[in-house]
């Protein structure tokens, strides 16, 4: 690739890094020129780290500010240095008046930029630094405080952009970050496969797919989000049948079906509190609330709960307590749910296991749930194991906090409809509910002369 500088006497400088893009390179680099923000997903040995590099070395060739300051981001320093220290002298060592810092990973350039390279196992080096651009390579294989709590602040000073790169590695930060790019208009995003980029042959495809196994194939070169976890308990395939079914199915279809609602109760500051319907064998928009306290909650529910007329309305009672003794002082009946307590199948390590697997086999049969982000990346991120006494265990919640991932409040909350069996009671308008509260009261005669 050449690049045209200005020198001091105005004549123009034209300067070789020895850079030969792809086709699919220039297209897609043009393409990152128009965002500021880019997710980009490739399959492996597709070209992405020296493309980056060069992506990178192009800005800070091109950036007369005087002190640009750009910054590419392995997850580990050490794999930073293996594996793009050597792109970057190959592609700068033509330039004149380049200098080299080993011992930092630095290039300066003779406009006063600097690239440097860093590791995301030591972020908080970062801390309190600007860039006006930075490459998170691998982004699978970082800690989402990375992006969120150190590098989106750096890029503040001056509005400097981000890409992020890297292959599917199962349903984590990675895998929500892109498809929450994906429903944003300034957002770049794009998965490209080897048709895509024809970096590798044919041949050399098939010879790789007969030494991996098909799961290793389909996350390395065809980019499955799905193919990584073998020990995912819901896989996504799934999750994603049971978003297209049901597109047909209408209230008549329900009437005898068991109505159930279940609750999930926030346990951190980060955490959310879910409400979800399920009428039979289908499934309806849940309800998320952040930062709200058992009070307010419980209000809600008791809202679903006039609204929806549930069979039976199953509550966590983790750190539910509270909602709970609401929803009881109000008369309604509720049932606590102990995520920790004993299964009713003995092939199940605690309750919260028997209700996912029990979810797991809804999703895998009949069962319809709407399109939800927040749903459907909780059923599909939790991993399982067995114990020594052969004990199905799902993953729990703290040790999905350690992979990265955010607690999966939603999927509990649909878990929770899974307690117990339920019978439908009578469905029409006459079932009256004793409420004490004289407003609940009002709003159950409303809704009789509506439907009278």
């Amino acid at each position: 690739m050449t690049h045209q500088n200005q020198t001091t006497s105005g004549s123009t400088e034209i300067i070789r890094t020895g850079f030969v893009p792809r086709a699919w390179q220039l297209k897609l680099n043009r393409e990152l020129t128009r965002f500021r923000f880019s997710v980009i997903v490739v399959h492996r040995r597709g070209g992405k780290t020296v493309d980056m590099i060069n992506v990178l070395v192009n800005a800070a060739l091109h950036n007369n500010r005087g002190n640009a300051r750009y910054a590419y981001v392995a997850p580990y320093m050490k794999q930073a240095k293996q594996v793009a220290w050597d792109y970057v002298k190959e592609f700068t060592f033509m330039i004149p008046g380049i200098h080299y810092n080993e011992s930092e990973l630095s290039v300066a350039f003779p406009n006063g930029a600097k690239l440097r390279l860093y590791g995301a196992d030591n972020a908080n080096s970062m801390r309190g630094l600007f860039f006006d651009g930075v490459v998170l390579d691998e982004y699978a294989d970082m800690k989402p405080y990375v992006w969120g709590e150190v590098l989106r602040p750096t890029l503040s000073d001056h509005q400097g952009w981000a890409i992020f790169i890297g292959t599917p590695k199962g349903i984590n930060a990675f895998h929500e970050l892109f498809h929450k790019a994906v429903q944003k208009d300034n957002w770049f995003t794009t998965t490209l496969l080897p048709q895509d980029t024809n970096a590798i042959s044919d041949e050399e495809l098939r010879l790789a797919e007969e030494s991996m196994s098909p799961e290793q194939f389909r996350q390395e070169f065809l980019c499955d989000w799905n193919a990584s976890t073998h020990n995912t308990l819901i896989p996504i395939d799934i999750v994603m049948q049971a978003t297209r079914r049901g597109k047909h199915l209408t209230e008549k279809h329900l009437v005898g079906l068991p109505k159930i609602l279940g609750v999930d109760v926030a346990r951190f500051g980060g955490d959310r509190s879910s409400i979800v319907r399920r009428w039979g064998n289908v499934v309806f928009t849940p309800k998320v609330f952040k930062n709200i306290d058992n009070m307010f909650l419980a209000s809600k529910v008791a809202e679903e709960i006039i609204a929806f007329e549930p069979d039976a309305v199953f509550i966590d009672a983790g750190r539910g307590e509270g909602v709970i003794d609401r929803l009881r002082q109000l008369k309604f009946s509720v049932i606590p749910v102990d995520f920790g307590g004993k299964a009713d199948n003995p092939r199940y390590v605690n309750k919260r296991t028997e209700m996912a697997d029990l979810t797991r086999e809804f999703l895998n049969t009949d069962g319809c749930i709407p399109y939800d982000q927040e749903l459907v990346h909780d059923l599909a991120a939790p991993t399982y194991e067995y114990t020594p006494s052969n004990q199905m265990k799902l993953e729990s919640k703290d040790k999905m906090r350690e992979r990265g991932l955010p607690s999966p409040d939603v999927g509990d909350a649909l878990f929770c409809t899974f307690h117990s069996p339920v019978n439908p009671q009578a469905q029409a308008y006459d079932r009256k509910p004793k409420f004490s509260n004289p407003r609940y009261q009002d709003r159950w005669k409303e809704r009789q002369r509506v439907h009278a």
